[in-house]
């Protein structure tokens, strides 16, 4: 995990992750906040500002309460920022349990992903970090290797899939946030009288097929072709 850790509670606990101590320090009165009310606030702050706009003091500010009283909790920020991760990927219980194929299952758990992306944009930059996986990150990992059980694929194949499914997600849910994306949709090619000088755009332009068929999902295209490409290609 990134960051100092001060471990203000002086009780031997500096350097663990979070998941592996105590949910407050032994030392002083009993805190008003608990370990879930911060987390929350600072979810809350997150997707109202960024992840810019969480820092311990305003986090107890939202909480009504001094910021050193947070390092009861809390090491460091990069503490936070755990307990935040794992939250928000909580958010994808239940888990799908059999319900069609593992493409299926898994295109099911990626959709829910892409929507706690959209629903969280700071998600992430946090990824971005090292972290310290959680209960409910340790579960959705356990979910999606359960899903791709019946995949004859070594373990680190299933590991890399996972991880470029994630990749994937993240860019859907970027662009689905960013503003002025270059794209040529809904532009007339016809008004650039100089397209001749690029004869391959043109001609991809000119070509009827170069247009998405109606309904077409890229997400869910995308994301099979991933799939059984990485898992099932050369294998029987």
């Amino acid at each position: 995990m990134s960051g100092a850790s001060t471990n203000p509670a002086g009780d031997g606990t500096a350097g663990r992750s979070i998941w592996t101590r105590p949910v407050r320090g032994t030392r002083g009165p009993t805190p008003t906040h608990g370990r879930d009310e911060i987390t929350s606030a600072a979810v809350a702050l997150a997707d109202a500002g960024g992840l810019d706009a969480v820092s311990m003091r305003a986090v107890a500010g939202a909480l009504g309460m001094a910021a050193g009283s947070l390092y009861r909790h809390l090491s460091s920020r990069d503490d936070l920022l755990d307990l935040m991760v794992d939250r928000v990927v909580g958010e994808l219980r239940p888990h799908p349990i059999d319900g069609g194929s593992w493409v299926e299952q898994f295109l099911l758990l990626a959709r829910r992903q892409l929507a706690m992306h959209l629903r969280h944009p700071w998600l992430a930059d946090a990824l971005t970090r090292r972290t310290a996986p959680g209960p409910n990150t340790l579960a959705w990992f356990d979910a999606c290797l359960r899903i791709l059980q019946p995949v004859r694929a070594a373990s680190a194949a299933k590991f890399e899939a996972i991880a470029m499914v994630t990749g994937v997600v993240t860019l859907f849910a970027r662009n689905a946030a960013a503003a002025g994306t270059v794209t040529f949709d809904h532009v007339d090619m016809a008004a650039y009288p100089h397209l001749a000088a690029y004869p391959h755009l043109a001609a991809a332009f000119a070509d009827p097929s170069s247009a998405p068929p109606p309904g077409d999902d890229l997400f869910d295209r995308t994301l099979r072709a991933l799939l059984t490409g990485l898992l099932t290609s050369d294998r029987s």
